[in-house]
């Protein structure tokens, strides 16, 4: 613990809170809130910790505090924080799960259509459905029975489907807004249960139409009838009532947790939705962080009542999301909150091997790297790999790799531009010199490990740019590989010495899938380049002839040995300035010479 910290620990105050703790770039790393700072803060400090909390621990070097009125204000600025500063080690509140709704617009002609996006916009969402399929075959039964508008058509230019009675919005006199008004409150009607009456309905006209002998229409009706029955009687009735309910269960160990939430709507369990992630503050306070969240910046539905295990602060959420919230003490609700405890303890102990055995490969394996290099733990690796075949489109490729995972979004591809013929040396000079000259100026973060693909030559090429020009201290090393173009030794240190890694240990596999992964993205990228050269034509070189002349060109002499023997009238009257045209005569017929 640095000096820093411990003065920051003695003077924290025993008053409710959020917490921002801090890297060695002063990079916000994890945001925790807490009902009293003084003692949450220092419980990271003092005492044993599992290895994730102690991860996390080991990166912080500085934390500051705000201080609030309420444990309400400290939630609600947590998830506010979190949402501004997207910490790394709160993953738990980074879930971009979503599920199928159905919604009924708000506009002149209102339309019904699919979304996994819940807007405030006026709109009528129902749902979540299970699965796209079961929202499509659900949207596919209402567009027969409801003629809302299907199509985009002004009045008076009718689609098909106001030939079939199914759109009335373009036809010459379209319905006014009470005639929507009713059929509105008819499907909403339908979406909260009240299918049963339409399905009775149906019925009485499909008996009706078969007495008239109209028998076309008589199927029709049984088919939607039909349809009702698969689509909205599928499921088991779980409750009697017809409120629309979300249940919560959770279970936690070894610092992981896993939450399930039931989505029951009229009565029946439609979806439900697990997470699974670390957890560092207490499980109840994490386990309300996480119903903040999926309401408010996931923003998902709310429902109409929340059931949550025995032992959640109900006043603290029903004051934050301003629903009713509660905890059933017996009968088929207990049940319900029950089962959604045991789906998740059963989910986080099927899945934990998973989640350990991921660590391995990733934390561990990142850690363990840092050791044998003597250096500290290097979460972001950048590691780069030059492409080229005889010295023709020489390229350059980095990528990056997060806590032992590859950010793709980081990747970078380089056209090298001042290396002339196949300079493998010249060419990692280039390239680390154009990206941490970029770095420096975009103030963007640097890596903790730098990692060539090569030998001594490339590491001694990159190490001159990273000191000598650069003043960088960042640490490097070199991939060297075998006969068969595998990984065969970690380089490090100069003169470079080969680092001793257990060919079957985790952190040995990390350099492998780094080599494997900057080889691949750099020859894909020579490849395309490549190919994209291979097809230019003569006109490409020509100043001032882009894309759309050479296309003009082409479709109107046909060949490029035409455009050769044109005269220059032919081609000025394609709208082609004349300096131009004299510009493509010189350049091909000097070239052909």
């Amino acid at each position: 613990m640095n000096q820093t910290i411990q003065e920051k620990l003695a003077v924290l105050p025993a008053k409710p809170g959020c917490y921002l703790m801090k890297d060695k770039y002063n990079t916000i790393i994890y945001v925790g809130k807490s009902k009293l700072l003084k003692n949450r803060v220092r419980s990271y400090f003092t005492g044993a910790h599992d290895r994730k909390t102690q991860r996390l621990v080991q990166e912080i070097v500085d934390f500051e505090y705000i201080i609030t009125s309420s444990e309400i204000e400290a939630l609600i600025l947590e998830m506010n924080l979190i949402k501004k500063y997207d910490p790394k080690f709160n993953v738990m509140l980074k879930d971009d799960k979503s599920y199928p709704y159905l919604k009924i617009t708000s506009e002149r002609h209102p339309r019904l259509l699919i979304t996994r996006k819940v807007k405030r916009d006026k709109g009528k969402y129902f749902g979540p459905y299970p699965n796209v399929i079961a929202a499509r075959e659900t949207k596919k039964l209402l567009d027969r029975l409801y003629p809302l508008r299907k199509c985009n058509n002004p009045p008076g230019r009718p689609c098909l489907y106001y030939h079939m009675n199914q759109c009335l919005a373009c036809g010459d006199s379209p319905p006014d807004a009470d005639f929507y008004k009713d059929i509105v409150q008819s499907l909403t009607s339908f979406l909260q249960g009240g299918f049963k009456e339409i399905k009775h309905n149906l019925t009485d006209k499909m008996q009706m139409a078969s007495e008239q002998l109209n028998f076309e229409r008589a199927k029709e009706l049984r088919d939607q009838i039909r349809h009702i029955e698969v689509v909205m009687e599928q499921q088991k009735m779980t409750l009697n009532d017809q409120v629309d309910r979300d249940i919560f269960g959770y279970s936690f160990d070894k610092g992981w947790m896993c939450i399930q939430v039931f989505f029951i709507r009229q009565g029946k369990l439609l979806e439900r939705d697990v997470s699974i992630f670390p957890f560092f503050d207490e499980p109840e306070e994490t386990f309300i962080s996480f119903i903040g969240r999926f309401y408010l910046h996931q923003q998902h539905p709310k429902p109409k009542q929340i059931f949550v295990p025995i032992g959640t602060e109900t006043e603290l959420l029903k004051e934050l999301l301003d629903v009713d919230v509660s905890t059933p003490y017996r009968g088929r609700k207990k049940e319900l909150v029950k089962l959604a405890m045991e789906n998740a303890k059963a989910s986080l102990v099927e899945k934990f091997s998973l989640i350990e055995r991921d660590e391995e490969r990733t934390f561990v394996a990142v850690e363990k790297l840092g050791e044998a290099l003597h250096i500290e733990t290097p979460h972001r690796i950048e590691a780069f790999d030059n492409s080229n075949i005889q010295g023709t489109d020489p390229v350059s490729a980095m990528i990056v790799f997060v806590d032992g995972k590859p950010s793709k979004k980081d990747y970078r591809k380089y056209k090298i531009k001042d290396v002339k013929g196949p300079d493998d040396y010249e060419t990692m000079r280039e390239v680390i010199r154009r990206r941490y000259t970029r770095v420096l100026k975009e103030s963007l973060p640097l890596p903790d490990l730098i990692v060539v693909d090569g030998g001594k030559g490339q590491m001694s090429a990159a190490l001159d740019v990273l000191e000598n020009e650069l003043g960088l201290d960042i640490p490097l090393c070199g991939l060297a590989k075998d006969d068969k173009h595998r990984t065969s030794e970690l380089l490090y240190g100069f003169p470079p010495r080969v680092v001793p890694l257990d060919r079957k240990s985790q952190e040995f596999y990390l350099i492998q899938r780094i080599q494997d992964e900057v080889h691949r993205f750099a020859i894909t990228f020579h490849r395309q380049l490549r190919g994209k050269n291979l097809f230019q034509s003569e006109l490409d070189k020509i100043p001032g002839v882009g894309e759309k002349r050479r296309k003009l060109l082409l479709t109107h002499f046909k060949s490029v040995q035409e455009i050769r023997n044109a005269k220059m009238g032919e081609i000025t009257k394609l709208g082609i300035p004349q300096n131009i045209a004299e510009e493509i005569l010189s350049h091909l017929n000097n070239s052909h010479n």
